[in-house]
Protein backbone atom coordinates (compact mmCIF):
# COMPACT_ATOMS: atom_id res chain seq x y z
CA UNK A 1 0.00 0.00 0.00
CA UNK A 2 1.43 3.21 -1.16
CA UNK A 3 0.32 6.62 0.04
CA UNK A 4 1.38 10.35 -0.65
CA UNK A 5 2.68 10.35 2.66
CA UNK A 6 5.07 7.62 2.40
CA UNK A 7 8.83 8.80 3.71
CA UNK A 8 7.64 12.59 4.62
CA UNK A 9 9.52 14.15 7.01
CA UNK A 10 8.15 16.92 9.56
CA UNK A 11 10.15 19.06 11.58
CA UNK A 12 8.49 19.54 15.03
CA UNK A 13 8.61 22.14 17.93
CA UNK A 14 8.84 20.94 21.80
CA UNK A 15 5.67 23.72 21.80
CA UNK A 16 3.90 21.35 19.24
CA UNK A 17 3.82 18.14 21.12
CA UNK A 18 2.49 15.93 21.62
CA UNK A 19 2.15 15.13 17.91
CA UNK A 20 0.35 12.54 16.11
CA UNK A 21 0.34 11.01 12.66
CA UNK A 22 -0.86 11.52 9.77
CA UNK A 23 -1.15 15.04 11.01
CA UNK A 24 -4.12 17.53 10.02
CA UNK A 25 -1.97 18.66 6.71
CA UNK A 26 -0.99 15.71 5.86
CA UNK A 27 -2.01 14.96 1.66
CA UNK A 28 -4.09 12.04 3.24
CA UNK A 29 -4.98 13.04 6.73
CA UNK A 30 -7.06 9.53 7.16
CA UNK A 31 -4.50 7.19 5.41
CA UNK A 32 -4.31 5.12 8.35
CA UNK A 33 -5.09 5.35 11.82
CA UNK A 34 -3.88 8.19 13.68
CA UNK A 35 -1.14 7.37 16.37
CA UNK A 36 0.72 9.39 18.32
CA UNK A 37 4.45 9.61 18.26
CA UNK A 38 6.70 9.13 21.45
CA UNK A 39 8.60 11.86 20.16
CA UNK A 40 9.55 13.39 23.35
CA UNK A 41 10.69 9.73 24.63
CA UNK A 42 13.28 9.41 21.72
CA UNK A 43 16.82 10.01 22.88
CA UNK A 44 18.01 11.10 19.55
CA UNK A 45 15.00 13.28 18.79
CA UNK A 46 13.82 11.30 16.02
CA UNK A 47 10.84 8.66 15.42
CA UNK A 48 9.08 7.19 12.95
CA UNK A 49 5.38 6.33 12.25
CA UNK A 50 5.24 2.91 12.10
CA UNK A 51 2.45 2.83 9.82
CA UNK A 52 3.36 5.06 6.75
CA UNK A 53 7.50 5.41 7.69
CA UNK A 54 6.91 9.37 8.01
CA UNK A 55 10.12 10.51 10.22
CA UNK A 56 9.31 12.74 13.06
CA UNK A 57 11.69 15.12 14.12
CA UNK A 58 12.14 17.26 17.02
CA UNK A 59 13.75 20.52 16.17
CA UNK A 60 15.14 23.27 18.64
CA UNK A 61 13.22 26.43 18.47
CA UNK A 62 15.25 29.83 18.19
CA UNK A 63 15.19 32.23 20.53
CA UNK A 64 14.19 35.71 19.22
CA UNK A 65 16.78 38.09 18.42
CA UNK A 66 17.69 41.25 20.82
CA UNK A 67 16.92 44.71 19.72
Amino acid sequence: MSTTNDSARVEVKASELPIHCPTPDAPLWNSHPRVYIPLEDAPDGVATCSYCGTEFVLVREQAAAAD
